[in-house]
């Protein structure tokens, strides 16, 4: 075995000197001095970092306007991940549950579709919960609407609400639920860093009304804005549109405690039978009148004329 060399008096002092001589100076870029990010990494403390991924499907059998609306929200949002069509049977949940596992999401959009008709919206949190279900309305896709807006595809939006969302506390869990599921992380490799669009999301008749508008301002040439310029900016409508009426809130992922019913809420079977009861109604009415005037007949005869048969002869 050999014996381990002794350090020299040189090696210390070259030791000595490393550490005495001054960083290196940062890289001079068009923007300004770029640091070295790991410098950076050693004096920052590990903070919050978002990874939010949503999984965007749908049920079987649905019609071409739905799923024109779900392809129009999968271009809104780059941090989803689509996934084939899902039976829409009572263990919809656990199969939702397992696909959002293996696409390695935290959050599922699910676009169930019933007699070809109603569409309904499942916002989940997987795989803890809490779920809501939706009766989406008024649904006006980006082809059928063809507006004058435009904005980057992938760029992030601005989230606004309306002040009645600070109201009840069931507004509050769907707000922080929207924030979570339709705010695009910051850095996310799809996303783009701009802020050129904005999310509205406002409650009328205990509704959710969806809007998506671009900011559009006055470009002169340079590279940054005035303040006048800040002040003359325009909101331009994009699309789609859609509402969204808040049937169940559950505690679970697609399931569990019922934590709000909304008692306002009447299916759209309901409303349908209700249609065809006035539709059977109005028929019966004609009914009636026919048995009625009959029985006038037969209680009022005409008396017998004389000249009736005058002319025959």
């Amino acid at each position: 075995m050999g014996k381990k060399r002794k350090q020299s008096e040189a090696d210390i002092a070259a030791e000595v000197k490393k550490e005495e001589i001054a960083p290196e100076r940062p890289k001079r870029t068009l923007l300004g001095f770029k640091t070295n990010p790991e410098s950076k990494r050693e004096n920052e403390t590990p903070g919050f970092r978002n990874k939010e991924k949503v999984l965007v499907t749908c049920s079987r059998r649905i019609s071409y306007r739905y799923r024109h609306l779900m392809l129009n929200l999968v271009d809104l949002l780059p941090h989803c991940k689509k996934d084939n069509k899902v039976e829409a049977k009572e263990s919809k949940g656990t199969a939702l549950n397992e696909l959002v596992e293996l696409k390695s999401c935290s959050s599922c959009l699910f676009f169930e579709c019933r007699k070809g008709k109603d569409l309904y919206l499942w916002m989940a949190k997987c795989p803890n919960g809490p779920s809501v279900k939706f009766l989406v309305n008024a649904v006006h896709t980006m082809e059928e609407l063809k507006l004058t807006g435009n904005h980057l595809k992938g760029s992030r939006p601005l989230l606004t609400f309306s002040s009645k969302f600070d109201e009840k506390p069931h507004w509050t869990l769907l707000k922080e639920m929207i924030t979570q599921i339709f705010g695009i992380p910051k850095d996310h490799r799809k996303s783009k860093p701009y802020h050129d669009h904005v999310f509205v999301f406002s409650i009328a008749d205990d509704h959710i009304w969806f809007r998506n508008y671009q900011i559009s301002c006055p470009y002169n040439g340079s590279q940054k804005l005035d303040r006048g310029d800040l002040e003359k900016m325009t909101l331009i409508e994009v699309g789609p549109r859609f509402c969204l009426n808040p049937i169940k809130i559950f505690g679970g992922s697609f399931g569990g405690p019922t934590l709000y019913e909304n008692p306002f809420y009447v299916s759209p079977n309901q409303i349908r039978s209700l249609e065809k009861r006035k539709m059977a109604g109005k028929y019966a009415k004609k009914v009636k009148a026919k048995t009625r005037r009959k029985m006038h007949e037969l209680e009022n005869p005409l008396e017998v004329d004389e000249f009736a048969d005058m002319w025959k002869e």
